[in-house]
């Protein structure tokens, strides 16, 4: 297994090249990068990626500032330098876990990924514990009543909600919840004045905000974990030693809870490291958007919008090497709980 382990951490660097090689190359043709953007904002015009794209290729919107200003602000965010040697610089960097620092907040990126990644993994924690307390027991159930009114409708109901784009149903629960009848706050993770609240209310406050959030996050989740269940419970359920278990009196109590339910749980088991940190980051870009949180999400879209090209390399290869490293921790999982699997 150490051998096993070993190879996969060392196919990792070639992995993480390749992601950072495609990306940085596909950064080099996006228009309006950030000494456009830069540009467009000393002549008082619009600095979004639209507006300074709009200055046209090589610095066109120039007008009203020297050369010598222009190769000074390319010389500020590193574009004196040609396009490999910049990416060799990054590389060297990232090896030493340094991500560089921000063209516009002004810090580095590890600072704003340590700032943001609570947000972020608030909301994760949330939705997974949530989806998996509910769906692994809901499967249990509907696979016992397979085939009853019961399963049809439970079926029906958590497809409608994984067919229920999560940032659809976190606009309905804002204008209703949050606008109409204002039950819950419109935005932010916490109140402003939450570090002058006694510990017991600013539980109750961190709740308040997390609500709605995290069940719009959350109705999407249901479906696949518990069909999966369900699944293979029924899947376990018609095996052989299933019969022989009942036929030696076991009460079907025992046989599903100590033969059935420990053998049916291993592809979830083995998908519980994917899921755990999937939950923290998959889908939350349009959540956190919506609902105003500071998260990683949030932070990786607004650094697309303004080209802050550190920030944009950084967060994905913070979010890459937590991808590799799961899969890796789902691969040994098959060990840790089903003895049978072997890698060699």
């Amino acid at each position: 297994m150490w051998l096993y382990i070993l190879k996969r951490l060392l196919l990792m660097i070639p992995t993480l090249f390749g992601i950072l090689l495609l990306t940085f190359v596909i950064i080099q043709f996006v228009p309006g990068g950030p000494v456009e953007q830069m540009v467009a904002q000393l002549q008082g015009r619009d600095v979004g990626g639209e507006g300074a794209a709009a200055a046209g290729a090589g610095f066109q919107g120039r007008q009203g500032l020297d050369e010598a200003r222009i190769e000074e602000i390319r010389r500020l965010y590193g574009f004196d330098l040609p396009a490999h040697e910049r990416f060799i610089q990054m590389v060297g960097q990232f090896l030493r876990f340094d991500l560089g620092q921000s063209f516009f907040h002004h810090q580095s990126v590890w600072q704003l990924i340590v700032e943001r990644l609570p947000v972020s993994i608030s909301l994760g924690l949330w939705t997974f514990l949530i989806s998996y307390a509910i769906s692994i027991p809901l499967g249990i159930a509907k696979a016992v009543r397979a085939g009853s009114r019961f399963d049809t409708a439970t079926s029906v109901l958590v497809l409608v909600g994984f067919a229920i784009p999560g940032f659809v149903l976190g606009v309905a629960l804002l204008v209703i919840f949050g606008g109409q009848l204002q039950w819950f706050p419109l935005r932010g993770l916490v109140s402003s004045d939450w570090h002058q609240l006694s510990l017991g209310a600013q539980i109750v406050d961190y709740l308040w905000h997390i609500t709605l959030p995290v069940t719009a996050s959350v109705l999407g989740a249901f479906a696949i974990t518990t069909m999966l269940t369900k699944n293979s419970l029924l899947e376990e359920i018609r095996k052989q030693y299933v019969l022989t278990a009942r036929a030696k009196g076991l009460s079907e109590r025992r046989v599903l809870y100590k033969h059935v339910f420990r053998n049916a749980l291993i592809p979830i088991v083995t998908a519980f490291p994917a899921a755990f940190v999937g939950a923290f980051f998959a889908s939350a870009l349009l959540i956190e958007t919506l609902f105003s949180l500071e998260g990683l999400g949030l932070l990786g879209f607004e650094s697309v919008i303004r080209r802050d090209f550190p920030v944009v390399m950084g967060t994905l290869y913070f979010f890459a090497l937590i991808a590799l490293v799961t899969r890796l921790i789902s691969d040994l999982c098959y060990v840790w709980v089903d003895p049978r699997v072997r890698f060699d």
